[in-house]
């Protein structure tokens, strides 16, 4: 048997001296932790937010959110090396008999001659380019940008002062998240990131049951204390029934590492996962929470964190819902996330992309329920992002150019459409919703402008837009102009107690959908 695998029985079952090796692997960074800590006390103690859940109600998000609608999301990380299944490969590598864990054998040999750790040389994002990204992320018509500052596989994408295992000292050596903030920022754009390290606490914890590098000591401090995760099959969501393990010291490296990313780069939105509403975390939570909106109000700029599920009361930070979309108009703003990928949020070989209709149609859907579309890209880990998701991005982009203006800026109307099309609500349904058709709309508006987006071009060439019927926009309003955005045509309408009836051009403007600028009185 060798000494990892003794080490694995010796301590796969007690929690307490799997957390007194990862502490004491830490402890070269204490130091840093605890003056990083004592200034979040600082500035909680000197905001208008104190850190308890009713002081928090009183947030508000910027206009600079609720107007921007559109952002891309980017998981880039170690995870793009291997680039195989999808970003969770860092822990199903670990997975006795799963897909991975069999390629992983198969490609790169055992666990515990070969381990996560063993990609970080091979991860140098030699190709990559932080201005060209931020050129294409602006062209694509993104207003925010929010790529992953450290995933669940614990490695940094930044140069972290409470880690050696980051990538600005190891694997690119390149502050790869600062580069992004600059170039950004550089094109006009809110820069943004995201937080998944507190499921550390448990990731790797399928590794702890065989013989592999996870349980050597000397990666303690990278693979963290992987705890075994306590909850049922089914409940993994259900956060109330998740039992695990987290220690007060991981709690506190979290909101450390956390707040040093606040610190360094000044992020307009923070953006966290599920676990993160771990019933433990909730003290913490508020007190980040509390510290990264008395810093944004010190500085006079607004701040937003995504949350997801029930990790924060819903007055205090922006909702977000994963692969997912509203049945109705949401009162309080929220977002969802998707990936453009089909298999995964990283890159990975031979994957395949959702169309530029496909990320349209989403988007306006979720712009007249109150929301924002968060579109994720998955790089190669040399830098390069793939040709056909910057094709779709173009695409996408090219349509918001001439369309935009019914999307940024924009509030619901008093519906958010009409049509026999019905979204699938929920997370993880987003790819479930029926093709939309000619007879689909979306609205949004703008001041005295109303405007219905159509999901399809009518074959006949006539429109009718029944929720604009005579008299149903409200008393004293009227109808004063229709436009096609796009099309220089001078369009015949009228109102009717059925509609408003629009006759076409011959020709359609563009692609995938289509605006009707609707000017009232």
């Amino acid at each position: 048997m060798t000494s990892i695998a003794m080490f694995a029985q010796a301590v796969a079952l007690d929690p307490a001296s799997i957390e007194s090796m990862w502490m004491k692997a830490n402890r070269k960074y204490e130091p840093q932790r605890a003056a990083i800590l004592k200034g979040v006390d600082q500035q909680i103690g000197q905001g208008p937010f104190r850190a308890d859940w009713e002081s928090l109600q009183k947030y508000q998000e910027p206009e600079w959110y609720k107007d921007a609608k559109f952002g891309i999301f980017i998981h880039w990380g170690i995870y793009s090396v291997p680039a195989f299944a999808n970003e969770w490969y860092s822990r199903d590598m670990y997975q006795q008999g799963s897909p991975e864990f069999k390629h992983h054998i198969a490609t790169y040999g055992p666990q515990s001659k070969f381990g996560y750790k063993d990609f970080i040389p091979m991860f140098k994002a030699e190709r990559f380019d932080p201005q060209a990204w931020a050129q294409l992320f602006r062209e694509a018509g993104a207003k925010y940008v929010v790529p992953v500052g450290e995933h669940h596989d614990g490695f940094p994408m930044y140069q972290s002062d409470l880690t050696d295992w980051c990538a600005g000292k190891m694997g690119p050596k390149r502050d790869v998240l600062g580069e992004l903030a600059n170039a950004i920022r550089a094109e006009g754009l809110h820069f943004a990131t995201s937080s998944h390290r507190i499921e550390h606490d448990w990731f790797f914890d399928v590794g702890r049951k065989f013989d592999s590098d996870v349980n050597d000591p000397k990666y303690t401090d990278f693979y963290g204390p992987a705890h075994p995760r306590l909850v049922k099959p089914g409940d993994q969501d259900h956060l109330i029934e998740d039992w695990t393990y987290v220690s007060q010291e991981f709690m506190d490296d979290w909101l450390a590492r956390t707040a040093e990313i606040v610190e360094k780069y000044h992020p307009d939105l923070i953006y966290f996962d599920w676990w993160v509403g771990q019933p433990s975390m909730r003290d913490h939570v508020s007190r980040f929470a509390a510290f990264y909106y008395n810093q944004a109000a010190k500085r006079g700029t607004g701040a937003v964190i995504n949350y997801k599920h029930d990790a924060f009361q819903e007055n205090s930070a922006i909702l977000d819902i994963e692969r997912g979309q509203l049945t109705d108009i949401r009162p309080l703003h929220w977002q969802t996330d998707t990936s453009l990928s089909n298999g995964s949020w990283g890159y990975v070989e031979n994957d395949t992309y959702k169309t530029p209709e496909f990320i349209i149609h989403q988007l306006a859907d979720v712009v007249s329920k109150n929301g924002n579309l968060l579109l994720n890209v998955g790089p190669r880990s040399d830098g390069r992002i793939p040709e056909q998701a910057q094709q779709v991005l173009r695409e996408v982009g090219a349509w918001l150019k001439v369309n935009g203006e019914s999307i940024y800026g924009t509030r619901p109307w008093k519906i958010y459409g009409e049509g026999p099309t019905k979204v699938v609500g929920g997370y993880f349904h987003d790819t479930e919703t029926k093709p939309y058709t000619a007879e689909d709309f979306r609205f949004t508006t703008k001041g005295p402008v109303l405007y219905a987006i159509e999901l399809g071009w009518p074959a006949d060439g006539k429109v009718t837009i029944h929720s604009f019927a005579s008299g149903a926009l409200g008393a004293g309003k009227e109808i004063q102009e229709v436009r096609l955005l796009g099309s220089d045509a001078n369009l015949e309408w009228r109102e009717e107690p059925d509609g408003l009836h629009v006759q076409l051009p011959s020709e359609p403007p563009g692609k995938h959908a289509f605006v009707y600028r609707v000017q009232t009185k």
